[in-house]
């Protein structure tokens, strides 16, 4: 299990009307569905510590943060809590180029390349060591129907009361049988002010006009907040090539092998089409063009050099024009 998401520090700043909801649940399964980025792993997170706290809760039911349980959560080593995700890789040991939770994410004899440490099943064949276990599924619409069949049995009759937190940007690509079997909630971006309490609460502030610019980017997306500093270095890199690509083609040569060696396909184009915000609407949508044509290419292995050579270019002819 990795340390606790940042903005789940300040999860009942950010999400405490839900946190009100969930505290009291006493069903097996919660469903939280949500645009990327918005929160819904670090609220998963605060609900895990919700549901093991043995401190005094906060005023929305949120955890004490400072008890045996929460201090556990925090460091990334609670017993009772099991994140599974989408495999990372194939059983020939290559990338996986599509997302799948697997089978062998829920039983142990089926995950011929054990890429997953722990399993769903034998997990939960454990009582928790504090209250209650917490099996977090990050990306549920990723779920097979036979994985998906193995975890209903699950939550329709958890070993040891265990609660099944589900994750997925939209409900709809949810499988039916397993939204009937939760309860659902919608997880909202979270207004500018509490962003800002939750980036001065992580420590991660660095003044005035950046954090401006962090809050601007995040748009209400407190998970953009857990990897403020790639986002801060994505948003320099950003500017810099632009500049750079109106100085001169060598300038945008060196510039683009630059943010070669950088590059952050999480991050990156997103980057760069926030620090274009500003740009007329024939400009950005030829930026894009270029910027779509480099993703395409990396995604085809394409030679990355060369790509960002070329994008670098088309750069210059996009924002050349109309000038």
């Amino acid at each position: 299990m990795s340390p606790l998401p940042l903005p789940a520090l300040g999860a009942a700043a950010l999400h405490g009307p839900l946190l009100e909801q969930t505290g009291g649940f006493g069903g097996n399964a919660l469903l939280l569905t949500g645009p990327a980025r918005v929160g819904k792993l670090a609220l998963a997170y605060a609900v895990a510590a919700q549901h093991n706290c043995s401190g005094v809760k906060g005023m929305y039911g949120e955890a004490c943060g400072s008890c045996p349980s929460c201090r556990a959560l925090a460091a990334g080593a609670h017993p009772d809590v099991l994140l599974v995700e989408p495999r990372a890789t194939t059983t020939t040991g290559k990338a996986a180029r599509r997302k799948i939770i697997p089978i062998g994410a829920v039983l142990e004899g089926r995950d011929k390349g054990r890429e997953y440490e722990t399993h769903v099943y034998e997990f939960l064949e454990v009582r928790p060591t504090f209250a209650r276990r917490v099996v977090i599924v990050q990306g549920a619409e990723y779920l097979g129907q036979e994985t998906a069949n193995a975890l209903l049995k699950l939550i329709e009759e958890p070993p040891h009361r265990a609660l099944f937190v589900l994750i997925a940007e939209d409900r709809r690509s949810v499988l039916p049988t397993l939204q009937s079997r939760s309860a659902r909630l919608n997880v909202a971006p979270a207004s500018d002010a509490a962003l800002g309490r939750a980036l001065a609460q992580s420590g991660l502030t660095q003044g005035t006009a950046s954090d401006a610019e962090l809050l601007a980017f995040a748009a209400g997306r407190a998970g953009v907040l857990e990897a403020a500093a790639e986002v801060r270095a994505a948003l320099t890199d950003a500017r810099t090539l632009t500049g750079a690509v109106e100085e001169g083609m060598l300038a945008a040569l060196d510039a683009a092998a630059a943010l070669e060696k950088r590059w952050h396909a999480a991050w990156h184009p997103e980057a760069l089409r926030f620090v274009w915000g500003g740009r007329s609407a024939a400009q950005r949508a030829r930026a894009d063009t270029a910027l779509s044509d480099l993703q395409a290419a990396l995604e085809a292995y394409a030679n990355p050099a060369l790509s960002f050579q070329v994008f670098a270019l088309a750069l210059r002819e996009a924002f050349g024009e109309d000038r």
